[in-house]
């Protein structure tokens, strides 16, 4: 993550400039491309950003706001924590109790070789973006970005290419971000031409369904919610079990049309 700093004026050091307003222009067409290279290649996580970049919009805002309204997410707004850097101190998440989100977390990163700053660094290669922006709105698309592998943990869905199509689906209804719903939807399709003979693209459908009916989670305290227990925390939360998901054997869940395998 960018470090930070106060300057002897007392201004912000660290993080790039603002423009004006940080409005997003839709690029219908650099997403299309984007999107290409990511079914051709799921592992390309900076086509994620690119594709997001170019179709945030104003989606950003309304999540803000919406964050705003809320009495928690008042409070995390006032904070203003860098997630990036929270998650990124092993040390701290090796307190946290057996059974709990963030042991669970801890245990995703470890065993994907993940970390906090790994995804921040990818973010940062799409050269037009504003994410590390010092403006509370850049300061949201981060939080949004970097809780993105807690969300695996939550919606209990796997980085297979399966996996992450469901979990951006989820992601779709939960930030109005287009650019989830275009990642969701090409994987989707790819996988109904692949003919697996299983229900993977009902699997990224009831992702998005469910995505709609779990609470609203970039409102959430991340702090508090990764000490507390993962089945607890998924029932407060309102996160089903992904059976559909579950039900597609793991040597399946990459055979997509087009992708590696």
């Amino acid at each position: 993550m960018v470090a930070t700093a106060l300057d002897d004026s007392g201004a912000i050091t660290g993080f790039r400039e603002a423009s004006r307003t940080l409005k997003r222009r839709v690029q219908p067409v650099r997403a299309a491309r984007a999107i290409r290279r990511l079914v051709a290649d799921k592992d390309d996580t900076e086509q994620v950003f690119e594709i997001m970049n170019a179709l945030a919009g104003r989606s950003v805002d309304w999540g803000y706001a919406k964050l705003l309204n809320s009495s928690e997410g008042g409070v995390q707004a006032y904070r203003r924590l860098e997630l990036a850097d929270r998650l990124q101190d092993r040390e701290w998440l090796k307190t946290m109790p057996a059974g709990s989100v963030g042991a669970a977390y801890l245990d995703f990163i470890v065993s994907q070789d993940f970390s906090a700053y790994g995804l921040a660094e990818e973010s940062r290669k799409v050269t037009d973006s504003e994410i590390e922006a010092a403006h509370p709105r850049a300061w949201y698309g981060r939080r949004l970005r970097d809780v993105h592998d807690i969300w695996h943990v939550l919606t209990g869905y796997h980085t297979d290419a399966l996996g992450e199509a469901c979990v951006v689906a989820f992601s779709l209804p939960q930030t109005r971000s287009s650019g989830f719903g275009l990642i969701a939807a090409a994987i989707a399709v790819q996988f109904a031409r692949a003919r697996t003979g299983y229900p993977c693209a009902r699997a990224v459908f009831q992702a998005w369904r469910d995505g709609r009916r779990a609470a609203w989670l970039p409102g959430q305290d991340y702090e508090a919610l990764l000490a507390e227990p993962l089945d607890q925390a998924r029932l407060r939360l309102r996160i089903r079990r992904p059976d559909v998901y579950e039900r597609v054997p793991a040597a399946v869940r990459n055979a997509y049309l087009g992708g590696k395998g």
